[in-house]
């Protein structure tokens, strides 16, 4: 499934039906009088969110939404029957924004939020409801009220409970792949991940998503690289960690590097709590983590986590302390791996 977290389309609600010009007319009936009906309402634009969309690429294909206007009147006061209602279904954690790309119309972020972002426009009076005592055969009616029409921006902000960030090469997708079921691309270059990618981990009997977004560079924030794109999509997570590459040049620059990116692209990144990872310590002596453990903690990390994406060391006292930054879990939640007959099974949708 290809990946797409942008889209731009067009929508359109369904204009008001016309008002109808009609007199009665029946044997033995002495001035009849007028009897035409009003136009039907125009259909809605609705914005559902919906469990198991995963990426906008269906907009890619389909950029125009019309939704249908409404019948017009007819004689014998018969109104006209009213336009459906355009249901535009979104992922979950999709902001709707106007042609700007600025101001935000809509922020889906529950399974099943429905919002009615444009309304079909009335049904145009027919000539009965012009009738008067000084204008008892009125041949005036109304066209139905056009609709509103728009193009947006359709923006898609990923749901996951924790963030991974890091330069590129530091080893987010072993890491992601060692701890959940995503089979992420790994290479010994710098950005082999493209893509934001999705897992779900289970650790101590809580189940969290996890996303990773592309490794940033300095100026990611301005544009540089591939990760500034990407950089919404963690924007919603509780915790961040950090993976800095403890066999790279300058483990504190690279620390560095990142919070600066994180603090400049705004949205409250940077006041995100972080967990600060040294990973790669299988390819460096126990007496090197220490002092870079040390110089880490000197440049500002409140705490650091030795680990090892590729054999799993220390992972699970990093796990712990992403659970601590988590709700408590719930009565109903139940352990890893026990779901309900017919449940699906969480999975990276990418």
């Amino acid at each position: 499934m290809h990946f797409l977290d942008q889209a731009k389309i067009y929508i359109r609600a369904g204009s008001g039906g016309q008002g109808a010009v009609s007199f009665r007319r029946e044997m033995y009936v002495e001035y009849g009088g007028p009897d035409g009906g009003d136009g039907g309402k125009g259909g809605d634009i609705i914005f559902e969110a919906v469990p198991g969309l995963n990426t906008l690429i269906d907009f890619r294909y389909t950029q125009h939404f019309k939704a249908p206007r409404g019948g017009g009147g007819a004689g014998k006061n018969r109104t006209g029957a009213g336009g459906k209602d355009l249901i535009v279904k979104v992922p979950i954690g999709t902001q709707v924004l106007d042609d700007d790309r600025e101001t935000v119309l809509l922020d889906l972020t529950e399974a099943g939020q429905r919002v009615v972002l444009l309304e079909g426009g009335m049904g145009g009076r027919g000539n009965a409801s012009y009738k008067t005592s000084t204008n008892r055969a009125p041949r005036q009616h109304q066209p139905g009220i056009t609709g509103e029409e728009l193009w947006v921006w359709l923006r898609l902000k990923l749901l996951a409970d924790a963030g991974l960030v890091g330069l590129p090469n530091s080893g987010k997708s072993t890491f992601i792949n060692k701890i959940t079921n995503t089979k992420a691309k790994v290479g010994a270059y710098a950005f082999t991940t493209l893509r934001p990618q999705l897992g779900v981990v289970r650790h101590r009997n809580r189940e969290f998503v996890l996303a990773d977004i592309p490794g940033l560079i300095a100026g990611a924030a301005e544009g540089a690289g591939v990760g500034d794109r990407f950089l919404g999509h963690i924007e919603r997570c509780r915790v961040l960690i950090h993976l800095i590459d403890a066999n790279g040049s300058d483990p504190v620059e690279a620390m560095e590097i990142v919070e600066e990116e994180l603090a400049a692209y705004g949205s409250g990144l940077d006041e995100k709590p972080r967990l600060i990872a040294l990973n790669k310590i299988d390819l460096i002596d126990a007496e090197l983590v220490a002092a870079f453990s040390a110089e880490l903690l000197a440049a500002g990390a409140d705490q650091v986590f030795p680990i090892s994406g590729a054999t799993g060391a220390g992972m699970d006292a990093l796990m712990d302390a992403v659970i601590g930054h988590l709700p408590a879990a719930t009565s109903t939640e139940r352990p890893a791996g026990e779901r309900e007959e017919g449940e699906d099974i969480p999975w990276s949708p990418f």
